[in-house]
């Protein structure tokens, strides 16, 4: 930490880590996913926790960066990023700013949350474009392991859908 800064407070580095975006879904931050778990100063370490959205997550390692490159920015030179891998992540730790901010970028949100929603998909999911419940899966892989394809039978149009776990 450079001398001549007052260290920042917990809240400060959660409000910093706000504006880093996740790098696969960048309309949404780490915070908004929910992945950081916890912001703690251990003597004159700065600690981040993070959970991966699922263990094998290839974004884990460029996210990891990303937050130490934005807490370093601001002058923190000690810190460290922790991975914590259980509790498991889940879509209950999207925050509902941050669903709504997935259906603007064309992204349908997790619709409920359970282990089974990796397995099997939901019987109602609204098309982010049009609003109309007239969808079907196209496939259960989207351009991301956490999103499946759908398309809209009433626009036509195809969207992602971030499945629920």
């Amino acid at each position: 930490m450079t001398p001549a800064l007052a260290k920042p407070t917990t809240d400060d580095v959660w409000r910093w880590l706000e504006d880093v975006p996740d790098p696969e879904i960048p309309v949404v931050s780490v915070v908004d996913l929910g992945i950081i778990r916890n912001v703690e100063w251990r003597d004159d370490t700065l600690i981040v926790t993070v959970t991966p959205t699922y263990s094998g997550c290839p974004a884990t390692a460029v996210i990891a960066m990303e937050v130490e490159e934005a807490i370093r920015r601001r002058g923190v030179d000690a810190v460290r990023i922790e991975t914590q891998i259980s509790p498991a992540w889940t879509t209950d730790w999207i925050t509902d700013a941050a669903k709504e901010k997935l259906k603007a970028y064309g992204i349908a949100p997790p619709k409920g949350a359970s282990c089974a929603g990796m397995l099997t998909a939901p019987a109602e999911i609204e098309c982010p474009r049009c609003g109309s419940t007239d969808t079907s899966e196209i496939s259960r892989f989207g351009s991301t392991p956490c999103k499946a394809s759908w398309r809209c039978n009433a626009c036509l149009e195809p969207f992602d859908y971030f499945k629920s776990f």
